[in-house]
């Protein structure tokens, strides 16, 4: 049953049969015989299929809630289990949103002092992916943005206020101040990130709060692009002032508080809510839970 009902949310996941098949090791054929044998076994059907996959059925989005459900406590008493026998062991599968990736260390590092058994994975992605990400257990925890937009049933701690800097070269447009107003930052020409990340959409609402309306001539998901282009003298482009500073001080670099409003937002990490948390997540929120208390990240 247990594997049946892995199988189903990866259906769900993939909207496919193949690729399903594909995500969980196994022949598509496999796959179609073990959906049919759980739609057997409950008695309903679970999913509206004609040649290929179209959709669940308003029974197999109940069973789906469910099968998460299930599927989640399953593994949390393996992994309980795994821990009594020996120790803290494991992989843990972080996602992040890009600002916050240079965070990411200060929770691992510490981490895997303590738990040196444990391996870690990090995928940098949006914040509604890190949401569909959680709610499919295909990670265990996410770095992300805890306003603005609904996080849904997540347990989550805060750690780092992010608040705006323009992000310029020496000798540029603006480089010479001491600070901006987004008016300003608004008139120069801006790598930013895309249009899909929270950032942007955070950044777009202050500039449209200014009364301006920006059109960057390059976009990019990757911080390490956008500061690599603002090296070179023809972009500037708008960081939170951590992630400025992860790529170290330049000599040519200036970062330059945006005022009007001086913009805060909050991140941190999140994981879904359930009692008991697996051990590993269980330990992760600890390890976070001291970084939010460290003076520097207050």
């Amino acid at each position: 049953m247990i594997d049946k009902l892995e199988f189903f949310i990866a259906l769900a996941q993939e909207r496919h049969f193949g690729r399903a098949a594909e995500l969980c090791g196994i022949t598509q054929p496999t796959l179609s015989a073990a959906i049919k044998q759980l739609e057997d076994q409950l008695g309903v059907m679970l999913v509206n299929r004609g040649s290929r996959y179209q959709s669940l059925t308003p029974e197999g989005q109940r069973v789906l809630e469910w099968a998460r459900r299930i599927v989640g406590d399953t593994r949390t008493m393996h992994e309980e289990m795994r821990a009594a026998r020996r120790g803290l062991v494991g992989h843990i599968r972080l996602a992040a949103v890009p600002t916050t990736l240079a965070m990411v260390p200060r929770i691992t590092g510490p981490f895997q002092e303590k738990h040196p058994e444990v391996t870690f994975s990090v995928l940098s992605t949006t914040s509604l992916k890190i949401l569909g990400l959680l709610e499919n257990l295909e990670i265990d925890a996410g770095l992300t943005y805890l306003e603005n937009e609904p996080l849904g049933r997540v347990t989550s701690v805060p750690l780092q206020v992010e608040r705006y800097h323009l992000v310029t070269a020496a000798g540029t447009p603006l480089s010479d101040r001491e600070t901006v107003t987004w008016k300003e930052v608004g008139g120069i020409r801006l790598c930013l990130l895309t249009a899909d990340m929270q950032n942007r959409r955070i950044i777009n609402q202050h500039f449209a709060e200014a009364g301006v309306t920006v059109s960057p001539t390059l976009e990019s998901n990757s911080m390490i692009v956008l500061f690599s282009h603002v090296r070179t003298g023809h972009w500037a482009s708008i960081m939170p002032y951590n992630v400025g500073k992860s790529f170290g001080f330049h000599d040519d670099i200036r970062l330059i508080p945006i005022v009007e409003p001086d913009a805060q937002h909050t991140v941190g990490l999140v994981a879904t809510h359930r009692e008991p948390f697996t051990p590993l997540v269980s330990a992760l929120l600890h390890e976070a839970r001291i970084l939010a208390e460290a003076q520097t990240f207050r």
